[in-house]
């Protein structure tokens, strides 16, 4: 039986389109003759409804008393792509009595049943068309009508398909299997119903519970109880696609009627423990991993249901989850599995808590178990990832304590710790003790050193440890070379240290041909830059890479025009400029009139992370330039990007906002115009920074009457008036006296007041 892995795409929680229901067919004088149906035209199309194939060619498949067992589906080039549960449920094909679909004189006995309350026409609205006999009759020549040939047949009838349509035809299906007491014949109208469902899907419909609810009520429906559960293989795929989409209430009366101890793998297991987890429904999840250690599922699989759930809670802190992964191994009396502790790190790691890291790493030392080493390089990577230098010692100082025997790597990050902590003799005692060890001091440990020698423009320090390197035996390798390369200020060096490379054997790479772009492009050497390109050694798969590298160069050395000539011509190879050459040409195209370049650039980055970037950076070119609309349009696309990260779209507000505290009186409207977009077309609350910045701007604008309406903001928003609010707001009291060539009411002249503002 074929494993049915991925149901996402069954019940896909994140579909972004929600298609709507699409109006009746505009009448013809066809449909006008239609106002009477006739009797044997409904039977037709009844019986036409009923025996629709919805499916692949035949398959064989087998059916034991008391359980329905699912075949492998054939392959089927239509559905064969598709890695989605759909795609792996069977589609059976079934030749109903009496299938000649343009025979109107036959119509299906399931149909006909005075058990059906409402008709088929009434359901679907289906007008009558003329010839539709000739239409059945001429998609049954060319193959066996499937869904996809049905919804094409209903288009033809003068309507187009909407949610209305596909539920009707799904309730037939669901109707069909229920009145059967022939097991084959029921799954096979549920295979059908589900292929219906994967249609509406890929056709951008929402699957709202009046789809897919009537499954759940049929496998409850089928006799199943919770005193005698029916465990199928359709019911565990049920069940984990109520998992994906997070139906609460459904998942809870399924989870009533299904064993879960015998789910087909730990894969699925682990799906239904998180999504406890992310509804929160600890007492089930407890009582299901009592279930599980009763039937002997084994202590690591048990330790990973508990990580499953622990990590899934929402908004749960990381130490708060690694102390819930703790609780309920003790509430069971278990201890956790050495795999799980490591899957802990990752999780800390990955969101560089790395203090919780190595509290994990202190748990696993105290009980005897042995970490491994690549855990603890994992720490150091999200140590330097967190800027946590200062934890280098510390994890050195547990490496000894714990007699842990570490690698070359373990070595390289620690040293590039020190060498970030600007304890630069901290990482040359790290390499003496590279001989206890019995280690091999490697070029990547120097270069880590030298990297921040050069990053800090200290280039004696630098030139000093490419010394050491060199007494030490060490052989410089690529790296090495091109951090010295790049940091080279004349020509003549450049060459030097590209000769040194060539003798010493060192192949050229892509990092090389970089740092040779960049140092000649310093030495306002741009011609020899653009001829590196031309060396025929360089990789075709690197060539894109590094031409993005040469528009950045020409672009920060102030060869606007050649850049954006190379652009072009990466544009029109089909290729695609590289994220920071785009965001470098972004910074640089800063003169007026190149808003229309600039939001075409940002539609060059297809990395979130990037695109945020160079979206702030635009946002401050419209601001500066007074395109209000384009700042407000972007600030909108940027919070449907980050709408969770409410600290970036502050920090951008303030910075945003910053700009009107230094800008001529004149242009306060400009902030005073934004503030409004916000509050209305964002629905933003501002910061009190913000707010901050437009009161001191309508203080040099001597603004009274504005500034009273950024006072009451302040009220409106929620914020308290503090000592440096009243002083702005009492300042602009007084300068509008200033403006007004008379005495203020507490006996100052224009002069003070402008140096006590000016204070």
């Amino acid at each position: 039986m074929r494993k049915l892995k991925n149901l996402s795409s069954l019940f896909g929680s994140s579909l972004k389109a929600k298609a709507k229901t699409k109006a009746a067919a505009t009448s013809t004088a066809a449909t006008t003759t239609t106002v009477k149906t006739s009797q044997g035209m409904d039977a037709a199309l009844k019986h036409y409804v009923s025996s629709l194939d919805i499916s692949s060619p035949s398959i064989s498949h087998s059916i034991t008393k008391g359980s329905v067992k699912f075949p492998k589906p054939p392959l089927d080039p239509i559905n064969a792509p598709s890695l989605s549960v759909l795609s792996a449920i069977p589609i059976l094909n079934a030749e109903d009595s009496g299938s000649d679909y343009g025979d109107a004189s036959v119509a299906s006995p399931d149909l006909q049943r005075t058990s059906r309350k409402t008709s088929l026409e009434n359901k679907l609205e289906i007008p009558w068309v003329p010839n539709f006999h000739t239409e059945i009759r001429s998609e049954r020549r060319k193959e066996t009508l499937g869904v996809r040939a049905t919804m094409v047949a209903f288009g033809k009838l003068g309507r187009e398909n909407g949610v209305k349509e596909y539920n009707a035809l799904i309730e037939i299906c669901i109707n069909k299997a229920r009145e059967s007491d022939d097991e084959d014949f029921a799954l096979e109208y549920i295979s059908r119903a589900f292929k219906l469902m994967k249609l509406m899907k890929e056709q951008g419909f929402q699957l709202e519970n009046e789809t897919y609810g009537p499954f759940l009520m049929y496998i409850i429906d089928m006799g199943v109880t919770a005193t005698n559960k029916y465990h199928t293989p359709f019911a565990e795929n049920y069940l984990l696609a109520l998992c994906e989409t997070e139906q609460k209430n459904e998942l809870l009366q399924l989870l009533e009627i299904i064993d879960i101890t015998k789910v087909s793998s730990l894969d699925h297991a682990v799906s239904i423990f998180k999504s406890l987890g992310r509804l929160m429904l600890e007492p089930l999840a407890e009582k299901f991993l009592l279930e599980f250690k009763e039937c002997d599922y084994g202590i690591e699989n048990i330790s990973t249901l508990i990580f499953s759930y622990a990590t899934s809670i929402p908004n749960l802190a990381v130490e708060d989850a690694i102390l819930k992964f703790k609780n309920m191994h003790s509430v069971l009396e278990i201890a956790p599995a050495l795999k799980l502790y490591e899957k802990l790190i990752i999780f800390c790691c990955d969101s560089h808590k790395v203090h919780a890291a190595l509290d994990v790493v202190d748990q696993i030392c105290r009980e005897g178990l042995t970490l491994s080493i690549d855990m603890l390089n994992s720490i150091l990577l999200a140590s330097e990832a967190s800027f946590e230098f200062n934890l280098g010692q510390r994890i050195y100082s547990l490496v000894r304590h714990h007699n842990l025997i570490p690698n070359c790597e373990t070595f390289r990050s620690m040293i590039s710790l020190r060498a970030k902590m600007k304890d630069f003799g901290g990482a040359y005692d790290l390499l003496d003790d590279l001989k206890k060890l019995k280690l091999t001091p490697t070029a990547s440990m120097y270069n880590a050193i030298m990297a921040v020698y050069f990053r800090e423009k200290n280039i004696n320090g630098a030139l000093a440890v490419f010394k050491k390197m060199k007494l030490a035996g060490v052989k410089p390798d690529s790296q090495t070379y091109s951090y010295l390369i790049v940091n080279c200020d004349n020509e003549d060096q450049i060459i030097k240290y590209h000769e040194e490379l060539k003798i010493a054997g060192i192949s050229v790479s892509k990092q090389i041909y970089m740092a040779l772009i960049n140092a000649y492009a310093t030495c306002g050497q741009f011609e020899k830059a653009k001829q590196v390109l031309s060396d025929e050694r360089i990789p075709l798969k690197n060539f894109n890479e590094i031409k993005s590298v040469l528009v950045s160069a020409l672009a920060s050395h102030g060869q606007l025009d050649d850049a954006l000539g190379l652009y072009e011509e990466i544009k029109n190879a089909g290729n695609s400029l590289e994220p920071k050459s785009v965001i470098c040409l972004i910074d640089h195209l800063q003169s007026e009139g190149e808003i229309s370049r600039l939001l075409k650039l940002l539609e060059e980055l297809q990395d979130p992370d990037y695109w945020v970037d160079g979206c702030c950076r635009v946002i401050m070119y419209c601001m500066r330039n007074k395109h209000i609309s384009s700042a407000v349009n972007l600030l909108k696309q940027l919070k449907d990007r980050i709408s969770s990260d409410e600290l970036v779209m502050q920090v951008l507000f303030d910075e945003v906002f910053s700009l009107f505290a230094e800008t001529q009186p004149m242009e306060l409207h400009m902030g005073l115009e934004l503030l409004q977009a916000i509050k209305d077309e964002l629905c933003v609350c501002p910061s009190r920074k913000s707010l901050d910045f437009l009161l001191s701007a309508c203080g040099r604008a001597k603004d009274l009457h504005n500034s009273l309406s950024i006072w009451k903001e302040y009220e409106a928003a929620g914020y308290p008036y503090n000592v440096t609010s009243y002083l702005r707001h009492t300042l602009i009291f007084l300068l509008s006296f200033q403006a007004l060539d008379v005495s203020s009411p507490f006996g100052f002249r224009g002069p003070k007041i402008g140096e006590a503002y000016a204070c």
